[in-house]
């Protein structure tokens, strides 16, 4: 019998245009590998001794608002939802979708995967129509429960097949023929930290595990996600507060130099502290799976019930990208997702954490619906993303793919584009106003997925790390004014004069501060200020306050 190359057995009806797809099969050889190289409210309410004030507080009559953000940032307002926590869940390689949501007693499935087709007795039921692995039983729970959601056939038009170029589309949200070199999320928080490169936060906004630092995170101006390595980095920062030894040195030139070197980085590293008080005050009060993910996902649970508050995570689990063998390996991927993420859950649950906390997956791209000849899959389009978290509901949102109708390379059709998943973790999950989303994701006219998160109607504003309380006339007389402002975290505190129209017209305190209440006597005079309408704003925790002043 001749022997065939098994990259280039494929149906008939999966013919594909080369060019277009070229890289994404592992007989492209240098292509294919280039694709590869990628990269409480409640306490600060008791240390203020503002519990009793409510929103009624006012100074010297002069009324104050202080759980509201101020007209200066009205068109891109901080977006904070109480103690809410995303976990983005990235199935790094490419998600083989039709065997994660499996299409129970489709034909047209089990006659093109032959081999790799999970049989009725591999899978548990979600419905009459579809099942999931039995490697997935961990979820399901959360599908009995109404903790799950399960939307079919997630993508974008243009599919990219490159692994380099589609994570840069997911992780942006950019249309395919668009390059754009920040994240969706970064924007988020740029926009909810107004202030985090004049007067940072002693807590990382975003915490990256196990990954490279993510162009999810990225922003304009910084990259907001504090991105460790591997656990056993953040160990050595959560148990020491430090990642490099400096005390071991001895007194030699060169050690003094590298102890001089090795402390200035750790004193950069400004989220040591609070990585090791979370740390402390957390603990895992399950067992977790032991594997790389639960690793990750048991550090997670520790941060958030030891009150980090850090509002985004993103853990990483790699091996998805099943060109041959995929039976070998992708059945093992999906029980360490659903292990881990019924641990993970689990342990949330514990300690009255987990109704705060929704998890996403993602994956770049989904694979063939047909199998090649070295029994596995190549890239191809739409994969279903899974949302995890209490009263969510079970239920399936899009349209599963249609096999029998394929697009000119044997794709299926995508029914759901994953920006609208976006804004609706935007919009309904971080509370965040639609034009601010619509904005954030430069998408016109995108809806969130309808019924996929309930609609919030929580406050929108921050207080956790400040508070700007307002003015009032200064009882030493003269033209002055006292200023009152609170801050929960000890750290870089800045408070500028703005002109009417948003530019700085005087810095009126710029230091490190302690936590707890303060006050700043402000003399127009002194500043050689004309009378007039003004706003004061305190920049604090990486936040922005505002307020109007005049005189």
């Amino acid at each position: 019998m001749a022997k065939h190359d098994h990259h280039d057995t494929y149906h008939p009806k999966t013919k594909r245009y080369l060019e277009r797809k070229k890289g994404t099969r592992l007989q492209d050889g240098e292509a294919h590998e280039n694709m590869h190289q990628e990269w409480g409210r409640r306490d600060f309410l008791k240390m203020t001794g503002l519990a009793a004030l409510g929103g009624a507080l006012t100074l010297s009559g002069y009324p104050v608002s202080a759980f509201a953000p101020g007209p200066m940032l009205a068109g891109l307002s901080n977006t904070n939802c109480g103690d809410r926590v995303l976990v983005l869940l990235r199935l790094k390689g490419g998600n083989d979708g039709l065997n994660t949501v499996i299409l129970r007693g489709n034909d047209t499935y089990y006659n093109i995967r032959p081999t790799l087709a999970v049989p009725e007795n591999g899978l548990w039921a979600l419905s009459d129509d579809y099942g999931m692995p039995n490697e997935l039983l961990g979820l399901q729970p959360f599908w009995e429960e109404g903790r799950m959601k399960v939307v079919h056939n997630v993508s974008y038009p243009q599919q990219n097949y490159s692994h380099f170029r589609s994570s840069d589309i997911w992780a942006s949200a950019s249309d395919s023929s668009e390059v754009v070199n920040t994240g969706w999320m970064g924007r988020w928080l740029e926009q909810d930290l107004p202030a985090f490169l004049s007067a940072p936060p002693v807590i990382p906004p975003a915490l990256q595990i196990g990954v490279q630092p993510n162009m999810i995170f990225r922003s304009d101006s910084a990259n907001y996600a504090l991105a460790i390595s591997n656990p056993a980095e953040f160990y050595q920062i959560a148990q020491t507060g430090t990642l490099y030894e400096s005390g071991n040195l001895g007194n030699q030139p060169f050690e003094r130099e590298l102890r001089y070197v090795r402390q200035v980085a750790n004193s950069a590293f400004r989220y040591s502290e609070s990585i090791q008080r979370a740390y402390n005050d957390g603990s895992n009060q399950v067992a977790y799976p032991d594997n790389y993910l639960a690793e990750q996902m048991a550090i997670v649970a520790r941060m958030i019930k030891g009150s980090l508050g850090t509002k985004v995570f993103m853990v990483s689990i790699d091996g998805f990208d099943t060109h041959s063998n995929q039976a070998n390996f992708h059945p093992n991927l999906l029980d360490w997702v659903g292990s881990s993420v019924e641990a993970f859950y689990a342990d949330l649950a514990a300690s009255g954490h987990s109704e705060n906390v929704l998890t996403m997956s993602f994956s770049e791209f989904g694979r063939t619906i047909y199998e090649n000849g070295s029994a596995g899959t190549d890239h191809g389009t739409g994969a279903p993303m899974l949302l995890f978290g209490e009263g969510l509901g079970s239920e399936f949102l899009g349209e599963a793919p249609d096999l029998d109708n394929t697009d000119q390379y044997g794709d299926p059709f995508f029914s759901v584009d994953f920006r609208s998943v976006y804004a609706s973790v935007m919009q309904n999950w971080l509370c965040t106003p639609p034009e601010v989303t619509e904005h954030l994701l430069d998408s016109e006219g995108l809806q969130p997925l309808d019924g996929l998160l309930p609609p919030s109607d929580l406050l929108i504003g921050a207080n956790e790390v400040g508070m700007l309380l307002g003015h009032e006339p200064s009882p030493d007389g003269g033209l002055a004014f006292d200023i009152h402002y609170a801050v929960r975290q000890p750290g870089p505190v800045r408070i500028v004069l703005l002109y009417e129209n948003g530019t700085t017209a005087r810095t009126l305190w710029n230091h490190y501060q302690e936590a707890g209440s303060h006050r700043l006597r402000f003399a127009p005079s002194e500043f050689f200020l004309s009378p007039g309408r003004y706003f004061y704003r305190l920049e604090a925790g990486g936040r922005a306050f505002t307020r109007l002043i005049s005189w």
